[in-house]
């Protein structure tokens, strides 16, 4: 376990969260904090998920010392609230990654996310994007109250316009709701020390989902993706993708999933991270451009076309 923190205080805090990484790194050479997060099993003692349950109890963004004396204080009701918590990070920046692609294809679109959280990625029609050094893109009805801006370099495709959305929905084991205090709360938590311009981004996306919020199913998504894709409109292209969230999964799941994506008549996207690079479902991959860091990559099919952030705001096409 101590291997997980100092991994993910030198390849996902570093540089990007100062707290987080000094809680990673502390939590990691601390025996007493050790003893108490390996009475949690999997994915249930992620540093992040831990860390998001922490801040949503009330432990302050303090320099580990203070922190390490919440935790063991509070132990007992980190440990119980862990236990009903996923990491379900619903990060609308992730769009602009998604966009070119989605903008390709053949319009109107019918979108079907996986692991989709509170829904904000189902909405890539109504944000507005801007591209460094490209023309900024708007919804038809006018600039959009978000704006996500992408630094992307390579062979981007530029989308002409935004995607046409004729049918939207989700599945997810547990829903988010964007009209629940509980659950904004909790998207909140999930956003890490020293990120504040996302929970402006993240406000701002859940206004407009409250406007009109996609369809969200709950289940499992392998047993559900079929369902629920064979309900959307004929006329339409439809998009099965995913965020972050194959990671999640062993890799003969992964595998499982990824035959019954392909047996549907689907476009199968993927916006993940570095475990699920490796799995042997997708191509090889050129060389990371920052291999000390845990870069996400997007592919299309099985045949990867990007690599990106874990927020969308950088992302390199491949020649």
């Amino acid at each position: 376990m101590q291997e997980a923190y100092l991994g993910f205080a030198s390849r996902e805090a570093r540089g990007v969260s100062a707290c987080y990484q000094q809680w990673a790194e502390g939590v990691a050479s601390d025996a007493a904090l050790v003893a108490r997060i390996s009475q949690l099993t999997g994915i249930k003692r992620q540093p992040q998920l831990i860390f998001a349950v922490a801040r949503l109890l009330g432990a302050p963004a303090a320099p580990f010392p203070v922190f390490r004396e919440w935790m063991l204080e509070h132990w007992d009701e980190v440990r119980t609230e862990t236990l009903s918590r996923r990491n379900q990070i619903n990060e609308p920046h992730r769009c602009a990654v998604l966009l070119p692609l989605l903008a390709a294809l053949p319009q109107p679109l019918a979108l079907l996310e996986v692991g989709a959280s509170a829904g904000l990625c189902l909405l890539p029609d109504k944000y507005s994007y801007q591209y460094v050094n490209r023309p900024r893109l708007d919804p038809l009805e006018g600039p959009s109250p978000l704006l996500l801006t992408c630094d992307a370099t390579g062979p981007v495709p530029q989308p002409a316009r935004l995607p046409e959305v004729a049918w939207r929905a989700g599945i997810d084991l547990h829903p988010l709701d964007v009209s629940s205090d509980a659950d904004t709360r909790w998207l909140h938590a999930l956003i890490w020390p020293g990120q504040d311009d996302r929970h402006q981004r993240l406000d701002a996306a859940l206004r407009i989902a409250r406007t009109g919020a996609p369809r969200l199913v709950e289940g499992d998504l392998t047993d559900t993706v079929a369902q629920l894709a064979a309900q959307a409109p004929s006329d339409a292209t439809l998009i099965i993708f995913h965020c972050g969230v194959l990671t999640y999964l062993s890799t003969p799941q992964r595998r499982v999933f990824a035959d019954t994506v392909s047996k549907l008549p689907a476009h199968w996207i993927s916006y993940e991270g570095p475990s699920v690079m490796s799995s042997g479902m997708y191509a090889p991959l050129p060389p990371s451009p920052e291999p000390a860091r845990a870069l996400f990559f997007v592919a299309l099919g099985t045949r990867p076309v990007a690599y990106a952030d874990g927020l969308g705001q950088t992302m390199h096409w491949f020649g």
